[in-house]
């Protein structure tokens, strides 16, 4: 890459659009489900894959059913998107209701 290519991916990269909201992980072989929470809805799942592939996430029951059934048995989708007029009244409380609202709603465990 052009040092001038590499300079203008950076600046799009910094003045993209981040969305906070909450994702769902399915596994589709049990129909198991877990929803959490993120800052940024477009890099959560890589990060999600990542310490799932290495063993290391925090959900328990998460990761054992990884281990178990594999990456190829899990798909990824976002639930809801929150703007930043939802978020002025208190980001952490907002995204904590609404992810409480989601796991009843889907019946899946927090992650």
């Amino acid at each position: 890459m052009r040092h001038e290519d590499r300079k203008l991916a950076v600046a799009a990269y910094k003045e993209r659009k981040i969305v906070a909201g909450i994702y769902l992980l399915r596994c589709l072989v049990s129909g198991e489900c877990w929803v959490g929470q993120a800052p940024d809805l477009s890099t959560i799942q890589n990060r999600v894959w990542f310490t799932l592939r290495h063993g290391g996430h925090r959900g328990q029951s998460l990761q054992v059913a990884w281990n178990a059934h594999g990456e190829d048995a899990f798909a990824f989708e976002e639930v809801e998107r929150l703007d930043e007029k939802a978020l002025e009244a208190g980001r952490e409380r907002v995204m904590k209701a609404r992810l409480a609202h989601w796991c009843v709603e889907l019946g899946a465990e927090a992650v």
